[in-house]
């Protein structure tokens, strides 16, 4: 059984047997934050994307823990030449690396990335988690509605967190919609509350997922979990 915690906005933390993970940490100047970066231990840091509020932390985060930060080529690259991480790991999309809590798979996000100091962010991604205990799990990332979202269903998805905050990301219409093509045990809304142009009302949405959809709405205040 994995456990699956929302630090806010669209930081995520995930522990499995005796590793933990956290995506995209942004913390330590996010309002909606449940705790700060010098809080959170961890194996690995996944980077989706360039922008300040998925990476702000991650050097941190790398540096404390001596962790593996997992990201795109370009950003890996920087992480190591720009802020003094020692265990990076480049990818690409479609790419798959075996750590030890399992593997994962970085697949493709409809968004865009340039890092904090304006360097350019490479593709931006979401990354599927299989874990060695058995569950599947999909971070969309921030990222628009794609068809393509369908191949992401298969074998089958224990969990998708998916973004709702509209106007950077997909909405929630848009969000149902992803639900349907790739049809997860549990869903979690993620990157919206945190400032205004991206409030949402999260128990509306649930709502509606479980009225129009097979999947379990999970929406947690920042510092909560559930497991999966």
């Amino acid at each position: 059984m994995a456990t699956i915690t929302w630090l806010g906005h669209a930081c995520w933390l995930i522990q499995s047997g005796d590793h933990s993970i956290v995506l995209d940490p942004y913390l330590d100047t996010n309002p909606a934050a449940s705790c700060k970066a010098k809080d959170v231990r961890a194996d690995f840091v996944l980077v989706s994307h360039g922008h300040f509020d998925h990476c702000l932390d991650a050097a941190a985060i790398a540096n404390q823990c001596n962790a593996t930060l997992i990201a795109n080529f370009e950003i890996a690259t920087w992480f190591e030449a720009k802020q003094g991480v020692k265990n990076t790991v480049g990818m690409n999309l479609g790419g798959s690396y075996q750590a030890t809590f399992g593997s994962v798979k970085m697949v493709p996000a409809w968004h865009s990335s340039m890092l904090p100091d304006g360097s350019y962010g490479g593709a931006p991604a979401g990354f599927i988690l299989q874990l060695n205990e058995g569950q599947r799990l999909y971070f969309a990332c921030d990222t628009a509605l794609f068809s393509d979202m369908r191949l992401f269903a298969e074998p089958t998805l224990d969990l998708a967190v998916l973004p709702i905050g509209d106007l950077y990301t997909m909405g929630i219409d848009d969000s149902l919609a992803a639900i349907k093509l790739l049809n997860p045990r549990i869903v979690a809304p993620s990157h919206f509350g945190t400032w205004p142009p991206i409030e949402q009302d999260g128990a509306g949405w649930a709502a509606r997922v479980s009225k129009e959809t097979k999947s379990q709405p999970r929406v947690l205040r920042a510092g909560e979990s559930f497991s999966v």
